[in-house]
């Protein structure tokens, strides 16, 4: 099979079906790879990349230092840095990830019929998965120990800002794979312009999945020109909605921890919107305290009356405030008269990420979780908490807002399709 071709190199084609032949083939080496060695291979992975750190932080330096020069905002710059630390953390994911349970194999339902059939429906891995995605290193490793512990050879195609980072982490991991006895190709790096991207997107048949992990515009072209079948990661426009009957130091914590903890992040809050009621005896408190954290603040005229009060700062909120996804820190905030106002405000401007109420009224909570529609609905509790590790899942490999397959954190089943496995005596079909 090939991939479409207009308006494509055709170098870029070829490099293209190169690597998914390769991927392919390593994919059905991955198969057949047992729990334990699965496991094993996902821990000499992780010791790979510890003793690779000042490799990689230093690829990663020389990605930051041309995103300053670039004129960088300081929230990619963020998303972009892989120190130490965080080098350490995206190894332990791979040790987490060893620890989860193994999904190929899992038997989703099963049965046997009256004429004596047995039939099971069986988790297996998908095969070729593409990762498109932007500024995040991280995702080069959490992408390729998913895929491993899941059986897929997966093929990355990082942002130009990361650049250098990829390729450092991406030959670390190819490296060990092959120390290992297995495919180095389970885990390939797609160089090239956007005319490599176009050939991904239209792999069809060489590349079973694609998953886009980035910003709108991003996720947007991956969705509208892709032939292969994709995953949708969604953007994160998400609410801490303060009910009239909230705890209101709850509450505080929660909008803070939502809005300040990593602003850069998807499941970063960045509207707060608060019930009329407790509007006078919340707002100059939390605001207060956002403002100390030094985000900017867009308030309606009933938030901007308690900005005041508070001594703080803010402009007016606008459409197109509400509508953003701010990626630092900023927060639009609006005062709603009651639940059904607040449920309106987030249909109409929430992307069905994450979405968050403080109550102790469990009706409105009851409510709160029936009635809005997103991948993660929180109850008293900070909207940070969606993500794959938090979860329990170890890594995962993006967070889905469509309906389909996948919604919300998507970790290892999420990696794998089913195939039906019927076992019979000679029976036929009358």
């Amino acid at each position: 099979m090939s991939v479409r071709t207009s308006r494509i190199d055709p170098a870029d084609v070829h490099r293209v079906c190169e690597l998914a032949e390769a991927a392919r083939t390593a994919s059905r080496r991955l198969a057949l790879l047992s729990r334990a060695e699965k496991d094993a291979a996902l821990h000499t992975l992780a010791g790979a990349l510890d003793a690779s750190t000042d490799d990689i932080v230093a690829a990663n330096e020389r990605d930051l230092q041309r995103g300053r020069d670039s004129g960088m905002a300081e929230s990619l710059l963020d998303r972009l840095r892989l120190d130490a630390p965080r080098v350490t953390a995206v190894a332990q994911a791979l040790r987490d990830i060893a620890a989860l349970p193994d999904p190929v194999g899992e038997i989703v339902r099963g049965s046997t019929l009256a004429n004596g059939l047995q039939i099971r429906q069986v988790r297996v891995p998908m095969g070729v998965v593409g990762m498109i995605y932007e500024a995040r290193p991280n995702v080069t490793v959490d992408a390729a120990g998913l895929g491993l512990k899941s059986g897929n050879a997966v093929i990355l195609r990082g942002g130009s800002a990361a650049a250098e980072t990829n390729r450092a982490t991406v030959a670390v991991l190819r490296s060990s794979l092959q120390a290992q006895g297995l495919p180095a190709d389970a885990v390939s790096l797609l160089e090239g312009g956007h005319g490599a991207v176009r050939a991904l997107l239209t792999a069809r048949g060489l590349v079973d999945l694609l998953i886009p992990r980035g910003g709108a515009d991003l996720i947007h072209t991956v969705v509208t020109e892709s032939t292969v079948p994709v995953i949708e990661t969604g953007v994160g426009n998400c609410h801490v909605y303060v009910d009239r009957a909230a705890d209101l130091d709850k509450a505080l914590a929660i909008t803070v921890n939502s809005k300040t903890h990593r602003p850069s992040v998807c499941n970063a809050a960045e509207s707060l919107i608060v019930h009329r009621d407790v509007a006078a005896e919340f707002l100059p408190k939390v605001l207060a305290a956002l403002a100390g954290e030094g985000v900017v603040l867009h308030t309606d005229e009933p938030a901007g009356a308690q900005a005041d009060v508070a001594g703080v700062a803010h402009d007016a909120v606008t459409d197109e405030h509400f509508a953003t996804e701010f990626h630092g820190l900023e927060m639009s905030v609006g005062v709603v008269d009651d639940l059904d106002t607040a449920l309106e405000h987030i249909r109409r401007y929430g992307s069905g990420h994450t979405e968050a109420i403080v109550t102790e009224d469990r009706a409105a909570a009851r409510r709160f979780t029936a009635e809005v529609d997103a991948a993660a609905v929180m109850v008293n509790a900070s909207t940070r908490f969606t993500d794959g590790g938090e979860f329990g899942f170890g890594a995962e490999i993006g967070i889905s807002t469509q309906k389909l397959h996948a919604r919300g954190p998507m970790a290892l089943p999420e990696l794998t399709t089913t195939k039906w496995v019927v076992e019979g005596d000679g029976q036929v079909r009358a």
